[in-house]
């Protein structure tokens, strides 16, 4: 698999914006789609809202990287299904991403991130799985308490997200059928 992370952080950036300290976000107050409690538990001790603020691009990519990527395979997934589940990583947390994409496979569903899930999901339909995740992630979305409030950006965010990894996925296979020209 090739590594897509710069392509999927720019994805998820976009919907992250900077900082964000809505009354009504269980995260408090967020930068870059990182939380205080995330920020605090990286840097080893309790961090400030002005601390979460001043969160740089460096330091917030590195968190991006070691926390989500990582812990959803990103490097070993097709191109579009690594988008998707970085993307819901960051918003709902790895595991939750992890089960949505255990769930989509038809595999038990506790959130931890096997060698055997990710085959599964280099062997399945890469854009159908897509669409599946994206379907499951707003089905799970729908029913938070914060739905009512958080909605229009969250149907925004994953439809662009869809959108988005279903051209990386189309790019996909046609770089795979390209005829090899030496």
């Amino acid at each position: 698999m090739r590594q897509n992370f710069d392509e999927c952080l720019a994805l998820t950036l976009r919907a992250e914006g900077g900082f964000s300290d809505h009354v009504d976000d269980p995260g408090e107050a967020t930068n870059m789609g990182i939380t205080r409690a995330t920020l605090s538990g990286v840097r080893g001790h309790a961090v400030s809202k002005a601390d979460v603020r001043a969160l740089t691009r460096a330091e917030a990519v590195e968190i991006y990287r070691k926390i989500y990527w990582s812990a959803v395979r990103g490097d070993e997934l097709p191109a579009g299904v690594d988008a998707v589940l970085f993307d819901h990583a960051v918003n709902s947390g790895a595991k939750a991403a992890v089960r949505a994409l255990q769930g989509a496979l038809g595999f038990k569903q506790d959130g931890v991130m096997t060698r055997r899930c990710v085959k599964a999901a280099q062997s399945a339909d890469h854009a159908a799985l897509v669409r599946d995740l994206c379907a499951a992630r707003m089905s799970f979305l729908r029913r938070l308490s914060t739905w009512l409030v958080f909605r229009r950006g969250w149907t925004a965010r994953v439809e662009a997200l869809e959108k988005a990894a279903l051209a990386m996925c189309a790019a996909d296979v046609s770089r795979a059928t390209a005829p090899n020209e030496e």
